[in-house]
C-alpha cells in the first residue's frame, strides 16, 4: 500500500513536468512580467481541480480513476472513452516528453539530435523497467525523484533571486493585458497531473484521509516552486530556450548550468514515472489480462523513432497529448458535477467551465479525442449487438 508521502511525491512528480524546462521563459516572452499573473491564476484554478479529483478519488478508490468516475456518472461507454483518452495521452506524450528532456540534456552537454534521442530512449526504458518491478518500487523511485527535484528547483530559485534586476520588471505588461490570457493557454500544459494519481487511489491504506492530505501538500509545494520559478525567470531575464540553466548559472556559474542536465532528466522521468504507473493500473481495467507496459513501450518506441527521423514534430505530439488530457478533465469535472454535492460540487462546476474553455482552444487537435471517442463508441456497439436490437422491444 502507498503512504501519504509516496502519494504526495506522485502528485508532485505528475504536475512538475518537463514543461518547466521551457515554459517560464516562453510565457515571459508572450506576456512579459505580467506572466506571473497567468501562473497565479492557473494555480488558483488548480485548487477546484485538485479538490474535485480528491473527492472523487475518496468515493471511487479504484484503479480506473477518472474512467471510473465518468462511468459512474454517465455509463460504461463514456467511462471507456475517458480511459482511452488517458491511455492515448500517456502513449503519445511519453516520447514527446522524453525528447524534450533529451534535447535539454543535449543542449547542456554539447550533443546533437542523436544525443537527445539516446537520452530520451534511456529515460523511457528506465521508467518502464521501474514500473515493471511493481508499484512499490515505482513509489520509492518517485519519492526520491520528487525530493531531489524539489531541492534542485529550490536551489535554482534561491541562488537566482539575489541577482534580479528591477528594470526586468518594467514595463509590466509590454504586450497588453490580453497577452496574459494567451500566456495562460500555453501554460496550461504545466498544470496537468492532478488526475494521474487518482488512478492509484485504491493503493492507499486510507484514501479518505490520505488523498486530501497528499493533494494539499502537493498544492503547497507546486505553488511555491512555480511562483518562485516565474519570479526568478523574470527577475534575472532568463528568456532563452534553457531558462532553468540560466537560473542555475546566474547563482552557481557554469557548474550550475551543467547540473541542470540532471534536473531535466529528473523532471522528465518523474512525470513519465507517475503517468506510466497510472496507465498501467487503468489499462488493467480496460483490457483485463493484457500486460500494458510492453504495448505502451512499443508505441513510445515507434513514435520516438519517427521523431528522431524528424518526420513528426514534438509540438504536434504535445498538442495531441494536451487535447486528450483536457478531454479527460472535461469528462471528470462533468462527472464531479453530477456525482458530488455541496461546495465540492461547486468546485467541480468551476473546474468544468474552466477546462471546457481550455478545450475550445485546442483547435484542430480536438479531433484526436473526438476520433478516439467515436472508435470506442463503435467498438462498444459492435461488441454487443444484442443490446442494440433489444432496445426497441423494451419500449414497445
Amino acid at each position: 500500500m502507498l503512504s501519504t508521502r509516496s502519494a504526495t511525491a506522485m502528485y508532485v512528480g505528475a504536475v512538475l513536468g518537463p514543461g518547466v524546462l521551457l515554459l517560464p521563459a516562453l510565457v515571459a516572452r508572450i506576456a512579459g512580467p505580467a506572466s506571473v499573473l497567468a501562473w497565479a491564476g492557473l494555480l488558483a484554478l488548480s485548487i477546484p481541480l485538485a479538490i474535485t479529483f480528491a473527492a472523487l478519488g475518496v468515493r471511487w478508490p479504484e484503479a480506473g480513476g477518472t474512467a471510473s468516475y465518468v462511468r459512474a456518472a454517465f455509463g460504461a461507454r463514456a467511462g471507456r472513452a475517458t480511459g482511452w483518452w488517458f491511455l492515448a495521452g500517456v502513449a503519445v506524450g511519453a516520447p514527446a516528453v522524453a525528447l524534450i528532456g533529451g534535447f535539454y540534456v543535449a543542449e547542456l552537454v554539447g550533443g546533437g539530435r542523436t544525443t537527445a534521442v539516446i537520452a530520451g530512449a534511456a529515460m523511457i526504458a528506465g521508467v518502464l523497467l521501474a514500473n515493471s518491478t511493481g508499484l512499490h518500487t515505482t513509489a520509492r523511485l518517485q519519492l526520491g525523484l520528487a525530493g531531489l527535484l524539489g531541492a534542485m528547483l529550490l536551489v535554482a530559485v534561491l541562488t537566482a533571486l539575489p541577482h534580479t534586476e528591477a528594470e526586468n520588471w518594467t514595463p509590466f505588461a509590454p504586450h497588453g493585458w490580453g497577452a496574459i490570457g494567451s500566456a495562460a493557454s500555453v501554460l496550461m500544459f504545466a498544470f496537468f497531473g492532478w488526475e494521474a494519481v487518482s488512478h492509484l487511489a485504491g493503493e492507499l491504506r486510507d484514501p479518505a484521509r490520505q488523498l486530501p492530505r497528499a493533494i494539499a501538500c502537493a498544492l503547497g509545494i507546486v505553488a511555491v516552486l512555480y511562483l518562485g520559478l516565474a519570479t526568478a525567470t523574470i527577475g534575472v531575464g532568463a528568456h532563452s530556450d534553457v531558462p532553468l540553466a540560466d537560473l542555475m548559472a546566474s547563482g552557481l556559474g557554469e557548474t550550475g548550468r551543467k547540473v541542470t542536465a540532471v534536473l531535466a532528466v529528473l523532471l522528465t522521468m518523474g512525470t513519465m514515472n507517475t503517468y506510466m504507473a497510472a496507465a498501467s493500473q487503468l489499462a488493467g481495467t480496460l483490457v483485463p489480462g493484457v500486460r500494458p507496459l510492453p504495448w505502451i513501450g512499443a508505441v513510445a518506441g515507434v513514435l520516438l523513432a519517427v521523431l528522431a527521423a524528424d518526420l513528426l514534430s514534438v509540438d504536434s505530439l504535445m498538442k495531441a497529448t494536451s487535447a486528450s488530457f483536457v478531454a479527460v478533465y472535461v469528462a471528470a469535472m462533468a462527472a464531479g458535477v453530477k456525482l458530488l454535492s455541496g461546495r465540492i460540487r461547486a468546485a467541480a462546476g468551476i473546474g468544468f467551465v474552466a477546462v471546457l474553455i481550455v478545450f475550445g482552444f485546442s483547435g484542430a487537435w480536438i479531433l484526436v479525442p473526438l476520433a478516439i471517442g467515436l472508435i470506442v463508441h463503435r467498438a462498444s456497439r459492435d461488441s454487443n449487438p444484442g443490446r442494440r436490437v433489444a432496445r426497441p422491444a423494451e419500449g414497445a
